[in-house]
């Protein structure tokens, strides 16, 4: 059977010793999601591990006192690094959830009750622009250069104030390690201009631009030089800017020649600084443009001048979701037929128009200022422009409209015209937790590009003024969940999720039965193996999959993947030809309707097997409850039993060793610190453990109580049924 790089299966464990560290690593998450007294006001509500989960735990009093219909934690959280809203549930006297692992680096926050939005008071960290927000950092290798350094390695900032034109302005100015005013050194300057809807004090607070300069400068990775931070008003090359350099300069002893200095900035602020290198070339030696709007060669630029005065003009753009895309690429054409000189730093993958991009902007484009640099190129991982990004006209294309490179364009119809917020709530925060991220009004209808996404199976609901509405434009459906729509990223990653060529899988079917527990005609799901003989000598082995609370028999086809999962497997050569049931677990006496009614009718209806050892049961969540109630009842009557997300309740009465004689295989699953069950799974392993049953258990699948990890789930167990 092929290595499945789901969770941890190469690294063998003791269980007894995993089960000591589930022990140590769930008391904080336990704390926050069982906790039912009142909160004291000074309790963090937000508390951050070391692996990088973000548990969140708000006071039911602050939040409205109980009365509000929703409280989020509004972050950027998203795909690439986009602003989305994390739910939080209401147990107890807080409002609580689990969000992680999150990939290194700083993360922005506030709270918000239905429409009035919260400033963490347990958080001291301040975003000026921002009186609600609040941040954290999430350390790690990646982000090492956001870090603080030890105190007194780094530089200095501090305000500078400035006429310009009639009015008193503003800067932040950075100096370096060793800056002294009366020295005998001059600095060079970089001016680091803001944007629309950006102020300066955001790269401090967001950007992390003294962490950047102070660990650049410990590294010996920059040439020491002033930096000052501007507002970013008026164009590149008037007035505004000249007051600044003439401030900073007789502030800070500064070189005054263009060779000495440099301009950048982010949106509006790096669209200033392209055009002050192409129509002022003269004045800059070196410009940045992160994410800038600049789509053409501002005019007629002067090659031969601008070659000659700029020593760097490089150009940085986020994927398909950065505004500037587009512009980017028409600016690349632009300087191309001009023969203007310039670098492209590459397509970030991971982000769009925001911090988290701009920051590894500021990375890249500082070490290359006032020194010579080897590397010309794009940073690693970075790709092409691929021509412009253009989704499809409204109303032409069912949505949502998925590219080759996981980048999802939703659109809804124009029933929401008079919405005041729209959003699309998906399973596509870190190992598919579920994270709603806004739509934009586009005349009559609301639409939103989102990505990349890994390839994977994707389920969603359209929340509208926060009720949840079917995307009707979208032909799929889940029974179960009737606001649900799905949606399919191919990619090799998610190859055993996609369907078989025609013809080539197995074949789902109902079968009707007669129940005597519910006391009415009911339905299971049925998959058969490619060239399933129902005359065949050697009866199939049987496999009973469950599905969990508030689902039905239909879930494991449409979210589960079931048979695109047992159909690969097959066709791979890694799955015993087996029948696969998927019945209803809805009632109040599951092991009886198992053993009495749906058993009896496989029997009658397929040719399977009657021997235990031939036999298998699984489940999800209640199905997985139910499935230790089967076990516990009846050890024996199923040689092959699974649980995922689920608990084996109390052990009073438990024959041990009836379940070890007549089980060949029981294997638990669980997601991780984001699902639910993950604290209440220690018990279950105690219980175990107690009781001498023998399982197998060698770490938890990367997610929360969801698809994505029982998916996982079922690709791991299904070929390990029937083998021993």
């Amino acid at each position: 059977m092929p290595f499945l790089p789901y969770h941890g299966r190469s690294r063998p464990h003791s269980v007894r010793r995993l089960t000591s560290l589930i022990a140590a690593g769930v008391m904080t998450i336990a704390t926050v999601l069982l906790a039912t007294g009142p909160v004291a006001a000074d309790t963090p509500w937000l508390t951050v591990s070391e692996d990088g989960y973000a548990s969140f735990s708000v006071p039911v009093s602050a939040a409205g006192a109980g009365q509000a219909s929703q409280v989020v934690i509004e972050g950027n959280f998203g795909p690439s690094s986009t602003w989305a809203e994390f739910g939080l549930t209401r147990r107890g006297e807080v409002y609580s959830g689990v969000l992680g692992p999150l990939k290194p680096g700083l993360y922005s926050y506030q709270v918000t009750a239905d429409d009035t939005g919260l400033k963490d008071p347990t958080n001291s960290t301040e975003v000026a622009s921002k009186p609600l927000w609040s941040t954290f950092f999430v350390p790690g290798e990646a982000a090492s250069l956001l870090a603080d350094v030890p105190a007194g390695q780094g530089g200095k900032v501090e305000t500078l104030t400035y006429r310009a034109g009639k009015e008193d302005r503003s800067a932040l100015v950075w100096t370096p390690p060793g800056y002294s005013a009366k020295g005998p050194k001059a600095y060079p300057v970089l001016i680091l201009q803001s944007g629309d809807g950006v102020s300066a004090t955001d790269w401090l607070d967001l950007g992390r631009a003294k962490q950047i300069f102070d660990n650049l400068s410990v590294r010996r990775d920059m040439e020491p030089m002033v930096v000052a931070i501007a507002d970013g008003h008026g164009s590149a090359g008037d007035r505004e800017v000249k007051d600044l350099q003439k401030a900073v300069a007789h502030r800070y002893r500064v070189h005054r020649d263009p060779a000495h200095q440099a301009i950048a900035g982010v949106t509006d602020g790096g669209t200033q600084a392209v055009r002050a290198a192409l129509g002022h070339p003269h004045h800059f030696a070196y410009a940045g443009s992160f994410s800038g709007l600049a789509a053409d060669g501002a005019g007629r630029p002067d090659a031969k001048a601008i070659n000659r005065h700029v020593k760097l003009l490089r150009l940085y753009t986020g994927n398909v979701t950065d505004p500037a895309y587009n512009p980017t690429n028409r600016l690349t054409k632009a300087l191309d037929r001009a023969r203007v000189r310039y670098e492209f730093d590459g397509v970030n993958p991971d982000a769009g128009a925001n911090w988290n991009a701009w920051q590894e902007n500021l990375i890249d484009f500082v070490p290359r200022l006032f020194r010579k640099v080897q590397d010309h190129g794009p940073s690693p991982g970075h790709g092409r422009l691929k021509g412009e990004f253009t989704p499809p006209e409204p109303g032409t294309t069912p949505t949502p409209f998925v590219t080759e490179d996981g980048f999802v364009t939703f659109e809804t119809t124009t029933d929401f015209q008079d919405a005041k917020e729209v959003t699309v709530w998906a399973n596509w925060a870190p190992n598919g937790s579920w994270l709603r991220v806004p739509l934009a009004r586009a005349g009559d209808r609301w639409r939103a590009t989102v990505g990349p996404l890994d390839p994977w199976f994707y389920y969603y609901r359209l929340m509208v003024d926060r009720a949840a509405v079917k995307d009707v434009a979208n032909p799929t459906k889940v029974t179960s969940e009737p606001t649900w729509s799905t949606f399919f990223v191919p990619g090799e990653k998610a190859r055993l999720l996609s369907d078989v060529p025609a013809g080539k899988g197995g074949k789902v079917e109902s079968m009707t039965y007669h129940s005597g527990v519910a006391n009415e005609d009911r339905t299971a799901l049925v998959w058969t193996p490619p060239g399933y003989d129902p005359d065949r000598e050697e009866p199939y082995p049987v496999f009973h999959l469950q599905h969990g609370g508030g689902q039905n028999y239909t879930d494991w086809v449409e979210m589960g993947r079931a048979k695109q999962i047992l159909d690969h497997q097959f066709l791979d050569g890694d799955l015993v030809p087996m029948v696969v049931v998927m019945g209803n677990g809805n009632v109040p006496d599951f092991t009886e309707e198992l053993l009495e009614n749906i058993v009896p009718a496989v029997r009658d209806r397929y040719n399977v097997s009657t021997d235990p050892s031939q036999q298998a049961l699984a489940g999800l969540s209640m199905g997985g409850g139910q499935t230790f109630g089967v076990l516990k009842a009846h050890p024996g009557r199923f040689a092959y039993v699974a649980a995922f997300s689920a608990g084996f309740g109390s052990g009073e009465g438990v024959d041990g060793e009836a379940i070890n004689n007549g089980t060949k295989l029981l294997r638990l699953y669980v997601g991780d610190q984001t699902d639910f069950v993950y604290p209440g799974f220690q018990a279950t392993l105690t219980t175990l453990n107690d009781l001498g049953i023998r399982y197998e258990f060698d770490g938890v699948t990367p997610g929360p109580h969801g698809w994505d990890v029982w998916q996982k789930n079922l690709i791991d167990l299904a070929p390990r049924l029937f083998e021993r």
